[in-house]
């Protein structure tokens, strides 16, 4: 039974109860709470699966290679990604991340339509020379390179070009001399540059850089089977029957011609052209070459 003491004061005697000693009890290690009103403890999760019996499963083990991989992996792919977005290279952008340089000013088409009347211009002044000045003819077959691109070009000189099958810059094409064919490149004269091919260049161009268009395909000259069934009915039944035609312009130059599509040429190395379009004679890059244009067919070949 709890016992008080007695607290001696010169006026009155306090008595003061004191707390029963508790007895831990060995079966049960939760202790007893002093009073019924405290709150119990919450349990945390891993004293639920402890008490319920269940143990957490030991996370797979990964070695390090394999994680260095995968890192890898997910590097490539997002750079690939990357790349996807922004274009080839990743130069190009969308038209979201446009910067605003690339609009132009209104000055900016100003300019390209002056520069387009001016072109015009200058083509009727050229078509307007006298026939004197035209060079006489020393051979029936010219080659013909186209040396500028578009810019600054009138849309009637682009199709002359494209009449001359030159679509390209550095694109070449086999053609019949004629007055016709003059007059025309005197007309878009800035842009190409042609002369007279000897047998030895033709035999290269053909072999090297020719090819066949079928159903709107290159094909290359590599089984005179091709050239067999397109022009066996002409009597032209293998390369070596090709060059004959065009070298000597024979009666089915013009079937040839057509069979054949434009040759693209390598790039010239620097300094070979400077992208003068003054003529040949006079310091340019532009106009008749004669039989100097063998010189830049045999570096651009």
């Amino acid at each position: 039974m709890p016992f008080s003491i007695s607290i001696q004061s010169p006026f009155y005697t306090l008595p003061v109860r004191r707390r029963p000693k508790q007895f831990s009890n060995p079966q049960n290690s939760t202790p007893t709470p002093l009073c019924s009103s405290a709150v119990p403890p919450i349990p945390s999760p891993v004293t639920e699966k402890m008490m319920t019996g269940e143990e957490g499963q030991p996370l797979p083990y990964v070695s390090e290679i394999v994680l260095k991989k995968r890192k890898v992996r997910d590097e490539l792919a997002i750079t690939r990604r990357t790349q996807l977005e922004l274009g080839k290279y990743g130069a190009k952008k969308s038209k979201k991340q446009s910067d605003v340089s690339d609009i132009k000013r209104p000055e900016q088409f100003i300019k390209e339509f002056r520069d387009k009347e001016l072109d015009l211009i200058r083509m009727k002044q050229r078509a307007k020379r006298s026939k004197s000045m035209i060079p006489k003819l020393r051979s029936k077959l010219l080659f013909i390179i186209r040396i500028q691109g578009k810019n600054d070009m009138h849309p009637k000189t682009r199709k002359i070009l494209y009449n001359l099958r030159l679509r390209k810059v550095f694109s070449g094409v086999f053609v019949k001399a004629t007055e016709g064919v003059m007059e025309m490149l005197q007309k878009v004269e800035p842009y190409v540059t042609y002369g007279y091919p000897n047998l030895k260049n033709v035999k290269e161009l053909i072999y090297k850089k020719g090819y066949a268009r079928i159903d709107k395909k290159a094909v290359p000259l590599t089984d005179n089977n091709i050239i067999e069934q397109a022009l066996g009915k002409h009597g032209i039944i293998c390369i070596e029957d090709i060059v004959h035609e065009i070298t000597n312009v024979g009666p089915h130059f013009k079937e040839v011609i057509h069979f054949m599509g434009p040759l693209i040429l390598s790039k010239p190395e620097d300094g070979l052209i400077k992208g003068k379009k003054q003529p040949y004679k006079e310091g340019g890059d532009a106009g008749n070459r004669e039989d100097e244009i063998n010189d830049l067919i045999s570096k651009m070949n």
